[in-house]
């Protein structure tokens, strides 16, 4: 399969690192000007140089915040391509978890992408057409015990991109969720750590561990890689893609274990 997009730009919040980098890697491998954006300049720049300064460019925004997403829209007011990818979690009991900290995951992960596609969307409509993809989890069907504020925002962005992919029917843009399980990334080596000790050296054996011990119904048995994980969303992001709509896939190495 070959796809191109060239002559399409795409926008990938929080693509300074892990999963969101290489899904900007790979639409612009695929060729699509692409926008990456975090939270500092250093960090974006940093981003932009690993992607190849051709036909790259950055935006430092905090898309955690209103004016944050308000100021990436200034500066890339039209896109054709909207990977919504940016996302904290971090472990905590459930009954310790503050107002606060609730409040944050959702304005991170689920009102970002809300503000950025309710901007978007609707020029990719004029245009008739359009790819817009949450990147959600596997935690939001199958919540993870230790961080339930994080499973409960990831759920929320399913139910979001469905909601939109269902208002825009029939107009050649597509909205759709992504659904990776446990993926090797510069914040998920440090939440491992945290679940498994310092027992082992070896970072891959540390992933095989925990998927051991927190996750056994992986099929996959490892930690996946964040280049696997952003093949899905360049295919959906594809022409190629253009029947499937109003979907969660899953690249999640067989976690869940329902049958669709």
């Amino acid at each position: 399969m070959q796809i191109d997009l060239t002559g399409r730009t795409a926008l990938v919040t929080g693509s300074t690192a892990g999963i969101g980098l290489a899904i900007a890697k790979g639409l612009r491998a695929a060729g699509a000007t692409v926008v990456v954006n975090g939270r500092t300049p250093e960090r974006v720049q940093a981003a932009i140089e690993y992607c190849g300064t051709e036909g790259v460019r950055g935006v430092a925004a905090d898309v955690g915040t209103a004016d944050g997403c308000e100021a990436l829209i200034t500066a890339e007011p039209k896109v054709d391509i909207l990977v919504n990818n940016a996302g904290i979690f971090s472990p905590q009991p459930l009954f310790e978890i503050p107002d606060a900290e609730w409040e944050r995951f959702f304005a991170v992960n689920v009102m970002s992408g809300i503000r950025l596609a309710r901007h978007y969307v609707p020029q990719m409509v004029e245009q008739q057409w359009g790819r817009t993809v949450f990147v959600s989890s596997e935690s939001a069907i199958q919540v993870p015990p230790e961080m339930v504020h994080y499973g409960t925002t990831k759920t929320a962005q399913l139910t979001v991109a469905r909601g939109m992919s269902e208002a825009v029917k029939g107009s050649g843009v597509t909205v759709n969720s992504v659904l990776p399980g446990p993926t090797m990334s510069e914040g998920v080596e440090q939440f491992v750590r945290e679940m498994v000790g310092d027992e082992v050296e070896s970072m891959e054996e540390a992933g095989r561990i925990f998927i051991e011990r927190e996750r056994p119904t992986s099929l996959l048995g490892r930690l996946a890689s964040a280049e696997e994980v952003a093949n899905m969303v360049v295919y959906l992001s594809s022409q190629q893609a253009a029947a499937t709509t109003g979907a969660a896939l899953r690249v999640d190495g067989g976690v869940l274990r329902g049958v669709v």
